[in-house]
């Protein structure tokens, strides 16, 4: 499935189940938010806090679905084509890091 088809999924969604878009401020607040779920499992399962008991059955790709969600609902609202966008950033990151990651000491 393309990001043009999930974000056209994700519009159909909201307008058959959401009502309409919660504003951007709500989603960029509800995105900050979402990502700090995505941190917290993070920090407890692969870093060096504890994991809760309550924190051990949450579903870290279920979490990373939720950020993909609010950020497609954003690019859906603001007339953004994140195809292009991924494609065109992937275009630019290729041409500024190839030769400086492979010349990474640190990488190897």
């Amino acid at each position: 499935m393309s990001l043009k088809q999930i974000q056209e999924q994700v519009d159909a969604w909201i307008k058959n189940h959401g009502v309409r878009y919660f504003n951007e401020l709500t989603n960029m607040a509800q995105l900050t938010e979402e990502v700090g779920e995505v941190a917290r499992i993070i920090a407890r399962r692969y870093g060096e806090q504890s994991e809760k008991e309550s924190d051990k059955n949450k579903d870290l790709g279920e979490e990373l679905a939720d950020v993909m969600f609010v950020v497609l609902c954003l690019a859906n609202q603001t007339g953004t084509d994140l195809e292009a966008a991924f494609a065109k950033k992937l275009q630019i990151k290729t041409d500024r890091d190839h030769d400086r990651h492979h010349n990474n000491d640190k990488l190897k």
